[in-house]
């Protein structure tokens, strides 16, 4: 089969969830026998990264502006009229922005497979209008979509109850059981020892929590770990900005901009706690990367990190500042338990396994190209 790929960034060492997802899903699918093409945005590849493939996957970097409103639409756009030219067994359309314009592949003849990713018109970076264009998306990428992947359990359960759709499928994000990095020199670089910092990753936007984070942090009389925060915003806005002014209020709040898989593995091995505040995912991979390192997590309380099982203790309520603070100080000297451990290791190989995600991928592919 020949997939063509369409509504991510690129990868790999590109910042997202959804780059992540793709970054471990299509190499197995290649090695199923697929082909797979993957229409990158330019942008994000430096010129001196843009090769042409990857573990067997075809890159074509195709152009499209960085601006956040209309970077995903005229990207797709530009990457169906390219499908039509080759066309594939199948186009596989990532989030519901870009499922936008699964009608107008669908007219061009094109068979569509959508991954929801999770409703992104909850964020609060959008606006109204952006928000209508989120939700039409969505109704469009599910009505006209020939099968629709859901990430999330409880996504794939709304998507059904609204829409009354049968081609709608649960299959979730994963993650690998990595190997460990020895050598943590790097951390130096920022003023780090192993075991001596808490540890978050994401992107600068609002739903990510970062501020409640650096508050809560901020609160504590005397912190015995430094916080650490991975990541940067796609496109630099107030809250970014922000973000950035208030970790520069605590010198025991260290940013450490973009990290590569590499680097991510050294702070995973080496952090006493990782942090998600969020108040709103799909389903985080960042979770469960963390997990796969065996590091203790604390979590918001929300819908997607409840799909993910975990200890009651590992919780906090969303917005709530000073449990949150509480719980750092609770928790960022607690190594886990062998239970846990196990516990850990049992759900990311039986529920999040990337070869069983990709094999039930393969199956959908299937169904779709002999219906």
């Amino acid at each position: 089969m020949r997939i063509f790929v369409l509504g991510t960034r690129g990868f790999p060492d590109v910042q997202g969830g959804i780059e992540k997802h793709c970054e471990k899903l299509y190499p197995r699918l290649t090695r199923s026998g697929c082909q797979v093409t993957v229409l990158t945005r330019s942008s994000y590849i430096a010129k001196n990264k843009r090769v042409r493939g990857y573990q067997g996957i075809n890159f074509m970097h195709v152009w499209a502006p960085r601006n956040r409103y209309l970077e995903a639409l005229s990207h797709t756009f530009l990457g169906i009229i390219i499908a039509r030219i080759h066309s594939p067994d199948i186009v596989h359309i990532h989030a519901i922005g870009p499922a936008l314009l699964v009608p107008i592949a669908r007219i061009l003849g094109l068979r569509v497979i959508m991954t929801h990713h999770g409703p992104d018109y909850l964020r609060k970076k959008w606006g109204a209008f952006a928000k209508f264009i989120l939700r039409l998306g969505e109704y469009l990428g599910v009505r006209y979509a020939d099968h629709v992947i859901a990430v999330s359990k409880s996504v794939g359960v709304e998507l059904k109850k609204r829409f009354r759709k049968q081609h709608i499928v649960y299959i979730p994000n994963g993650v690998d059981i990595p190997k460990r990095p020895e050598n943590s020199d790097m951390l130096k670089e920022f003023g780090l020892m192993p075991r001596q910092f808490i540890f978050a990753a994401c992107r600068f936007v609002p739903e990510k929590g970062l501020h409640n984070l650096i508050a809560a942090y901020s609160s504590l009389s005397q912190p015995k770990f430094k916080l650490a925060i991975a990541g940067d915003a796609d496109h630099e806005t107030l809250y970014s900005k922000r973000i950035k002014n208030d970790a520069a209020q605590n010198n025991n709040v260290v940013m450490t901009g973009f990290l590569n898989n590499t680097q991510l593995a050294v702070f995973y091995t080496n952090a006493s706690l990782f942090v998600l505040p969020s108040f709103y995912e799909g389903l985080p991979i960042v979770l469960l990367e963390a997990m796969s390192y065996n590091v203790p997590v604390l979590v918001s309380d929300i819908t997607a990190t409840r799909e993910i099982p975990l200890p009651e203790y590992r919780y906090f309520p969303v917005h709530d500042k000073k449990i949150l603070a509480k719980k750092i100080m609770a928790l960022s000297n607690r190594p886990l338990s062998v239970k846990e451990v196990d516990a850990n290791r049992k759900t990311i190989e039986e529920k999040y396994n990337w070869q069983k995600i990709a094999e039930q991928t393969i199956l959908v592919y299937r169904r779709v190209c002999t219906s």
